[in-house]
């Protein structure tokens, strides 16, 4: 007896017009982050359309525009490109369109020209969650993690081969302006002079270039070292010694980069950093997460590889975006210092941070000048402060882990440091709309 097979008829078209939403289950993500977008200011995206386009051309809705790239990057697709490909095959990416197609250009402008508006619409993501009783502010853990620039490591140079390399474009360089000159005395006598002649050798305005950009870079290395050695005390024109003093002299005279310090040609604001095994040209991305379901509370970047000097600037973006001190802070040994136990103590905050690494015997020296430090280690010493901390891997480090390894973003799409810092303001904001469908659905009877 042949099976009965349920009807399968490829050609057939529909009686009445399907609804795309119907394809779809009740508790889908792209339904929640369109009922979110919809309850948003999005006043500051719908600037730039205030006045009629001349041209008469209509713009695609910004708030469509705004649910695909959020929905785009909670689900893992960051490439313009590959979103509005996915527009035109994917029945959520329809449904949130609503017959719209946008071109990959026109995505790729929309999240350019608003860029730094992600950093408000962040803020209220959290504070939607906030009211909706998914964050409770009472235990938070901030942390740092590594995420690749969009440059490569092999586009820097260091500070002593430039030097080399600028002694050798300037040799080189002279040496084509004679080999030029001779050239144009050889034609002069073969041509005579009416020729211009006046256009440079291409191999000429190749090194030109090359000597220009390393120049530049050069520069921008010796002023970051002299902004550094200001805020050590020192100044212009200190001999390479201490003021006033007979210490040893330093190593190096004001302003003057050390050997191997580097810059990299295609994005100057990124730095070398070691992530996990290996170091690559990277930003450090902060999170300061809330304990109860894991929203990311207040986020930031810096080109800084250390986490120490991120510790107050986190607390005040938090306190900035929630509009509230967290009862609790826990951060790893990253953070730590004196100047930060101070604060976190003059300020009345509860903070939980480790002195070394977990599982490694603490051999943080502390002098009779660091009381804060040594209140730091007491308290993590007593049953309380070590259950606290305890809790600071499973808070933080599994939002990181979802960013990287579900999300898939372990790349930043722009370059320099503001674009990137609103572009991780979006991950944060997708990522927290994942989190928060999950945990309205649970909190659901």
């Amino acid at each position: 007896m042949p099976t009965n097979y349920r009807a399968y008829q490829p050609e057939q078209s529909y009686l009445l017009p399907p609804s795309p939403s119907d394809w779809l289950p009740e508790n889908h993500l792209s339904f929640f982050i369109s009922e979110v977008v919809d309850e948003m200011d999005l006043s500051g995206l719908y600037e730039r359309h205030e006045e009629s386009d001349p041209r008469g051309n209509q713009p695609f809705h910004p708030a469509m525009m705004l649910k695909i790239l959020i929905y785009a990057y909670a689900t893992g697709t960051f490439s313009s490109r590959r979103i509005a490909q996915k527009i035109e095959e994917d029945v959520a990416y329809r449904v949130l369109a609503a017959g719209n197609f946008p071109q990959h250009r026109t995505i790729c402008d929309f999240r350019r020209e608003h860029l730094q508006r992600f950093i408000e619409l962040f803020k209220q993501v959290v504070q939607i969650a906030k009211n909706s009783g998914l964050v409770k502010l009472g235990r938070v853990a901030i942390d740092g993690t590594k995420i690749k620039a969009n440059a490569s490591k092999h586009k820097a140079m260091s500070y002593d081969r430039m030097k080399q390399e600028e002694k050798r474009l300037e040799n080189e360089i002279a040496e084509l302006i004679k080999q030029a000159e001779r050239t144009d005395r050889q034609e002069d006598q073969e041509y005579g002079s009416d020729q211009r002649g006046d256009e440079l050798p291409q191999e000429l305005q190749r090194r030109e270039s090359r000597l220009k950009k390393i120049r530049e870079a050069k520069k921008r290395l010796e002023e970051r070292q002299a902004e550094e050695d200001r805020q050590k005390g020192r100044h212009e024109g200190d001999g390479g010694r201490p003021e006033g003093k007979k210490g040893q002299p330093f190593k190096k005279e004001f302003g003057q980069p050390r050997e191997k310090a580097q810059d990299n040609f295609t994005d100057p604001e990124s730095r070398i950093m070691k992530a996990g095994n290996a170091f690559e040209q990277s930003y450090n991305a902060q999170a300061c997460v809330d304990e109860e379901h894991q929203i990311i509370v207040a986020v930031g970047v810096t080109n800084s590889a250390a986490d120490n000097a991120q510790l107050i600037p986190m607390i005040e973006a938090t306190e900035a975006v929630v509009e509230q001190i967290p009862g609790q802070i826990l951060a790893d040994a990253g953070y730590r210092s004196e100047a930060n136990f101070e604060h976190l103590e003059r300020n009345n905050i509860d903070g939980v941070i480790a002195m070394g690494r977990e599982g490694k015997p603490d051999k943080v020296p502390v002098s009779t000048a660091n009381q804060a430090t040594l209140r730091m280690k007491e308290k993590l010493k007593t049953a309380d402060g070590a259950a606290a901390y305890r809790r600071r891997k499973v808070i933080v480090e599994p939002v990181f882990g979802w960013i990287k390894r579900v999300l898939g973003f372990r790349q930043f799409s722009f370059r320099g440091l503001t674009r990137n810092n609103a572009e991780w303001h979006l991950v944060c904001l997708a990522m927290n709309l994942r989190r928060m469908s999950s945990g309205l659905q649970a909190a659901t009877p």
